[in-house]
């Protein structure tokens, strides 16, 4: 049986220190949820347990080394409760490891025909970051939760991968052009304010469809008018990101996720992605 109420924290993890990550919080049950907070970075998170407010627009957002004890200490202040369920969008595994893990395999073999591979991790990305964070987590009495483990187990660390996710979420046949980094990619002949306007149609996109679960996500995405430069949207794509991780978590909370990998190491998947992927698509395994 679920407990009344369940608090999950989500992280867009940075694979290194320099680089922000973006942290969200969500509190409910069944079909009732809501985004307690959501912030670009560790330190905006941390700062709205004291009652600071995220400034978006102008706001400067620096990468620092994560302290899960701390950001697990916030995140029960804000909810008022014991976090129950984290959602983490980084490659870790319950063994060492330095190359593609079976969970990336499996993700690719499942969802590269839609565009949605899994990055290589390696020795240095993330690395020790990972493991670190990993470790903290257990220490803290969050294991990680394999392709072993039942969906649904509460009191454990979920891995996520956004791009399969946002299939399910969205409804699309293919990747989500939401990325920042890659708008160039995306559209190579399109200026950059015509990037910025159509990467923010995308975030609204994505909004509207975690409207759905969490109601008012608290990510107040600017008009295009208001950013002169394409690094200024980081911010909201690691937020949109967090907030991502969290709806695959009440996924799972219901047994409507799947995991793709083996039991050192899992990516929790919404069945509602897998209706996008091939042939090929692995079950829980």
């Amino acid at each position: 049986m679920l407990p009344d109420v369940i608090a999950i924290l989500a992280i867009d993890a940075a694979w290194t220190d320099g680089e922000p990550s973006g942290v969200a919080l969500v509190a409910g049950q069944h079909d009732d949820w809501r985004c307690l907070c959501v912030a670009p970075s560790y330190d905006a998170f941390l700062g709205c347990a004291s009652g600071a407010q995220v400034d978006w627009l102008s706001g400067r957002f620096r990468g620092t080394a994560p302290d899960m004890k701390k950001l697990l200490a916030s995140a029960r202040s804000i909810a008022g409760i014991e976090v129950t369920l984290i959602a983490l969008d980084m490659p870790v595994a319950t063994v060492p490891f330095a190359s593609r893990r079976p969970a990336d395999d499996a993700i690719s073999k499942a969802f590269g025909g839609q565009g949605c591979s899994t990055h290589s991790p390696s020795a240095k990305r993330p690395g020790p970051l990972g493991s670190r964070i990993i470790l903290e987590l257990s220490d803290a009495g969050y294991p990680l939760a394999t392709a072993a483990d039942a969906v649904g187990t509460l009191g454990k660390v979920i891995e996520v991968y956004p791009h399969p996710a946002l299939l399910g979420l969205v409804g699309r046949p293919y990747r989500v052009p939401y990325k920042v980094g890659k708008s160039c990619r995306y559209w190579p002949r399109v200026g950059r304010s015509e990037r910025i306007t159509r990467l923010l149609a995308e975030f609204t996109e994505i909004d509207r469809a975690l409207y759905s679960t969490l109601g008012q996500t608290r990510v107040p995405l600017p008009a295009p008018h208001e950013v002169s430069k394409l690094a200024a949207l980081k911010r909201y794509e690691d937020a949109l990101d967090a907030l991502v991780c969290a709806w695959v978590a009440i996924q799972y909370t219901t047994a409507a996720a799947a995991a793709y990998g083996d039991s050192t190491g899992a990516i929790w998947v919404p069945k509602s992605s897998r209706d996008f992927a091939g042939d090929g698509a692995l079950r829980h395994i």
